[in-house]
């Protein structure tokens, strides 16, 4: 499968990694801490702002806004870094992280307004807190327990956006099932840039990927087609008159 294309131009990005095989890579708390040290660095050197983060013990979310076309030398020098720190820490060799970071563009206010809280709700969906500021790896409860940000935090739209009330009554709010399945089909969508202004390109509608003569094969590849392009599973299964479970079964198999 081809990968997504990378997306450098100034605005806002959802970054996420993971340890190799789902290894932790935070042991300690130090360990954050120097990781937010590295995260500030390579935001002051690259005109960065780091508006949330979150960083559970095997991955971490950032949400970054860079305002040069430059976000892959700055991840680059932030998991560099830390993988030089964390194997020297912990006596280890080889690769610290599962592969290159995942990061979507934010192209409308509701979707950075969702992954604001998508982000600042991992930990409650992990089963580990039951409330923001009970977590204290993200921004939004360092903000709310009242303590300090990391530098390159100052500027964010956590703090210049909303007084202490308004931010714990946005943050507190899980995404319901509808802004879930919208987020879910923002990261799907394929990014095109045009003039230096990136937009989501319009889904095929889907009775175009399918037609009465195709087997079972084409079929299957048709419906991980469709799928990969932004077209939710419960869609294809009600267009192909299918059980939902029947069109995840197809996908796992592509995914595979």
């Amino acid at each position: 499968m081809a990968r997504r294309p990378r997306i450098d131009i100034p605005g806002y990005h959802h970054i996420v990694n993971r340890g190799v095989n789902r290894s932790d890579i935070f042991v300690q708390p130090e360990d954050r801490e120097v990781f937010l040290r590295i995260v500030c660095k390579a935001c002051r050197i690259y005109h960065a702002v780091l508006h949330d983060y979150c960083l559970m013990d095997n991955h971490y979310h950032l949400l970054l806004e860079n305002r040069q076309e430059n976000l892959s030398l700055l991840m680059r020098q932030i998991n560099a870094n830390y993988a030089i720190y964390f194997n020297k820490k912990y006596h280890r060799s080889g690769h610290l992280w599962q592969g290159r970071y995942s990061s979507w563009f934010i192209t409308t206010d509701d979707y950075l307004y969702r992954i604001i809280r998508y982000i600042e709700h991992n930990p409650i969906a992990a089963k580990m807190v039951s409330q923001v500021r009970e977590y204290e790896y993200t921004l939004g409860s360092l903000i709310l327990r009242g303590e300090g940000v990391p530098e390159c935090c100052r500027d964010s739209m956590l703090l210049t956006q909303y007084d202490l009330s308004t931010l714990a009554d946005f943050l507190d709010q899980p995404l319901n099932k509808e802004e879930i399945v919208l987020l879910e089909k923002e990261r799907k969508q394929k990014p095109k840039i045009k003039a230096g202004q990136v937009y989501h390109e319009e889904k095929k509608p889907l009775e175009s990927y399918f037609d009465p003569s195709m087997d079972r094969t084409r079929r299957n590849h048709a419906i991980y087609e469709a799928y990969r392009e932004g077209h939710t599973q419960k869609s294809i299964a009600k267009h192909l008159e299918l059980t939902d479970a029947a069109v995840n079964i197809v996908i796992k198999k592509f995914r595979i």
